[in-house]
């Protein structure tokens, strides 16, 4: 586990796989994107307004975490998730699969009453 995994930020909540549990394909390949790409120790995991179905996911290796930001700290890399997001993102689980054909992150939302073909977006 790295430093920022352990310490928490000032104004930040720490949260359990409730929220968003991390399989261990997806963490592998995060870690190793993280080290690759010489990112910030917190991965950003939010819900925005787009995509075909009206809601897009958008991930992000930040350095630092916002005051009100949940935490699910991680060995490696640890996921902020803003308040707002979370209401869409609750009991999710984020996976990884290295497939040629159709592989990537795979984004198991039981809120999402639709998704798209890609999966990258998705309805509530």
């Amino acid at each position: 586990m790295n430093e920022a995994s352990t310490t928490i930020p000032e104004g930040v909540r720490v949260v359990d796989d409730r929220l968003i549990k991390v399989t261990e394909a997806a963490a592998r390949k995060l870690e190793s994107l993280r080290q690759r790409e010489k990112a910030g120790p917190y991965l950003r995991v939010r819900v925005t307004g787009g995509g075909c179905s009206g809601l897009a996911y958008k991930l992000k290796f930040v350095d630092q975490a916002k005051a009100g930001d949940l935490m699910l700290p991680g060995a490696g890399t640890s996921i902020l998730v803003d308040t707002k997001s979370a209401l869409y993102l609750k009991g999710m689980t984020l996976d990884y699969s290295d497939k040629l054909v159709a592989g990537g992150f795979k984004f198991n939302n039981p809120n999402a009453k639709a998704s798209c073909s890609c999966g990258e977006s998705f309805a509530v």
